[in-house]
């Protein structure tokens, strides 16, 4: 008999995917609002340790206008400096037709995109309704698919919008089965303010046909990531991004704190006996580094509790 308040039968690890995807976004997500500019080098060699830590995506950077986001100013620099790994892929973000222009000049073979699951959003991130934001993807989806690049739909505010309260799960649905009908290959579901719960999370996955095609982006406002992302596993959900050291945030979304630590994640995956393919021993040295050249300390609860334990 189960004790009060629990369910008679958990899910055992046999039922949850076998192998992990992390698909690293610290380069990228993690840097992207950072007031004072990166060198170029530094985040060259950042993604070079996360490669030699194990990692196989890696999100390198964003062709977003520099206007919006300084910090990702130096995407064409950095992808011609870039030592590419064997078995390593390197998808850049692109916001639209010019971005997958720079993108092909930088020969890229993986983008993503990057949509709003609400009105508000869509209209303070890309200056389009809910509805128009498709009308701007579209192409970019299609000469991407046309030139042979893979294409990865990010969806945002899946679980809540600091403006406009919690989102429909239809209106996610609905806004995510649009990008995979375009043409991504991938949607990625964000929780762009760190509001979700297990809860939630296994209703809205529940509203697609299949988990194959979908992964998730927990932030950890409410120390929910975690917990956010066993859920999504035991749903089936077999890619998962992180961010080396639980860097990063939401630029147009205040309220948001940092991503999901891929140490954290590495952790738990560990104790779960699912393949993932990260040293985390590396990976922790990695973050610990990269937070010395931020001048601050790593917010990743496993880099603190190693070098406290150390």
């Amino acid at each position: 008999m189960a004790a009060a308040g629990l369910p008679d039968k958990v899910p055992s690890r046999t039922e949850l995917p076998a192998e992990i995807t992390i698909w690293e976004v610290g380069p990228r997500d993690g840097l992207q609002n950072e007031k004072s500019v990166v060198d170029v080098g530094v985040k060259l060699e950042f993604i070079d340790r996360l490669g030699q830590a194990g990692l196989r995506t890696i999100e390198a950077t964003s062709f977003v206008h520099p206007k919006w986001v300084p910090q990702l100013a130096d995407a064409a620099q950095l992808l011609a400096g870039l030592s590419k790994r064997d078995g390593v892929r390197y998808p850049v973000l692109v916001p639209n037709d010019r971005g997958l222009d720079r993108a092909l000049e930088a020969g890229v073979s993986h983008i993503a995109i990057f949509a709003s699951a609400t009105e508000t959003f869509a209209q303070r991130n890309l200056n389009r309704t809910l509805d128009s934001q498709f009308e701007m993807f579209d192409p970019v989806v299609t000469r991407a698919r046309e030139a042979g690049l893979e294409v990865r739909g990010y969806l945002s505010m899946c679980f809540g919008d600091p403006w406009e309260g919690p989102v429909a799960l239809k209106q996610v649905v609905s806004a995510g089965q649009r990008l995979l009908d375009m043409g991504c290959s991938q949607l990625s579901l964000g929780d762009t303010i760190g509001v979700a719960t297990p809860g939630q999370v296994e209703a809205l996955i529940a509203g697609f046909s299949s988990p194959d095609a979908l992964a998730v982006h927990f932030h950890d406002t409410y120390g929910q990531a975690l917990a956010n992302t066993l859920a999504a596993l035991q749903c089936g959900v077999s890619t998962v991004d992180s961010s080396a050291g639980g860097l990063g945030g939401c630029p147009y979304a205040e309220s948001a704190t940092g991503n999901l630590a891929t140490e954290d994640l590495v952790w738990m995956l560990d104790g779960l006996g699912l393949s993932h393919g990260v040293d985390l021993t590396k990976l922790v040295a990695t973050s610990a580094w990269m937070a010395g050249k931020l001048g601050r300390p790593s917010p990743s609860r496993v880099v603190q509790a190693v070098f406290d334990q150390g």
